[in-house]
């Protein structure tokens, strides 16, 4: 088996949800939109996730809309508030591409960052209210470096900036290490994706408050009270009720347990010479360790890595696996030379302490072959 230390990209499935999705992809196959016994059955599958979703995440069931990935929900959030006001949108500048991308296609303003990847939120709040725009999103974790956002501080400066603004968070890497509603509670909207908590690929969710509107991006059958139109993922959503509701249930002893196995990783890497830790541990989540390594290109080492059956990552996962520099490093003022170094490790539910005891052995080796490597004539 492989060390896995690149549970921010995916988690493996936990097994109560694989088995939660199994008599809805085989026995009870029904379309939920359906009004035969058999499809009400998976209607009824439907209802009893939407509920389980909505006490996790401290809302009324009726506001959660069932989606087929997080980057569907960030995207229907921002472009679907846009296209109602005809206003614009604000970011910061180290938010993952499924925001940032859309904020820039619309035209809208990117914030900086300060040193850990955090919101500046004086920068934001004057941004918000020279601009008041339709919606302003700051994601709750950075999926990159681990940062925990100020979302206290940023859900009151945009309410005095902007009060009719839509606050949006990407709370897809904030499941399994932060406590979700008093986070859901301050904001109007909430993007999750299911297989960063053990759930399903292909599956998401968007939380929109009661009385906040946006323009749906997909139309057709009405479904989610014509917000997402499309048949139900029956499934899916059964599963990611699932996950969820597990990840909450062993939040909090996961912490503790996560945090100690990322503080021995984190302790290990930064005694190599020359390997800095990003982000400190005080201002991110347990569950990644994020390190730039000086005198090392990523892709080699994740190369060797990979030769080691070492799972990391240098930044986020993309659709080609192709390695690109962080805008998330740049945006955080890493010098250049330094972020060609950057390895993300996380963790998750299924990280054992063997597993740092191997990652930790495959990164100081390559390292070391790598700079010997780099000084041979």
């Amino acid at each position: 088996m492989p060390t896995y230390l690149d549970h921010a990209a995916t988690t493996p499935m936990r097994r109560s949800a694989i088995a939660a999705m199994l008599p809805f992809l085989d026995g009870c196959y029904a379309n939920a939109s359906g009004s035969h016994r058999f499809a009400r059955t998976a209607r009824k599958a439907v209802d009893e996730a939407r509920d389980a979703v909505a006490a996790a995440l401290g809302c009324q069931p009726g506001e959660v809309v069932f989606t087929g990935s997080g980057t569907e929900a960030d995207n229907a959030a921002i472009l679907g508030a846009v296209r109602r006001t005809g206003r614009t949108a604000v970011c910061p500048a180290a938010e993952h591409h499924a925001v940032l991308h859309c904020v820039e296609h619309v035209g809208g303003t990117v914030v900086g960052v300060d040193a850990t990847g955090a919101v500046d939120v004086g920068a934001l709040e004057e941004a918000v209210a020279a601009l008041e725009p339709a919606v302003v999103s700051v994601m709750a974790v950075n999926n990159e470096v681990g940062t925990v956002s100020p979302m206290a501080e940023v859900a009151a400066a945009v309410r005095r900036a902007a009060p009719e603004a839509l606050l949006h968070t990407d709370a897809v890497q904030a499941a399994c290490w932060i406590d979700l509603p008093p986070m859901t509670a301050l904001v109007d909207a909430v993007s999750l994706s299911a297989h960063k908590f053990g759930g399903p690929k292909g599956a998401g969710v968007l939380v929109l408050r009661d009385g906040r509107q946006v323009e749906p991006l997909v139309l057709g059958g009405g479904q989610e009270r014509d917000r997402r139109s499309g048949t139900l993922n029956v499934a899916g959503i059964v599963a990611t009720a699932v996950a969820l509701a597990e990840t909450v249930a062993e939040r909090e002893d996961e912490c503790r347990r996560v945090s100690a196995l990322a503080d021995r990783l984190a302790r290990g890497l930064t005694a190599v010479d020359g390997v800095r830790e990003t982000v400190p541990a005080d201002r991110r989540v347990p569950g990644v360790v994020h390190v730039c390594v000086e005198g090392v290109e990523s892709e080699a080492l994740l190369f060797m890595l990979d030769a080691a059956d070492v799972c990391a990552s240098a930044a986020s996962a993309c659709s080609s696996g192709a390695m690109s520099p962080s805008h998330v490093l740049a945006a955080m003022g890493v010098p250049s030379d330094l972020a060609r170094g950057a390895l993300r490790l996380s963790l998750g539910h299924a990280t054992t302490d063997d597993d740092v005891d191997r990652a930790l052995d495959a990164v100081t080796g390559a390292v070391v072959r790598l700079r010997r490597g780099a000084a041979a004539p």
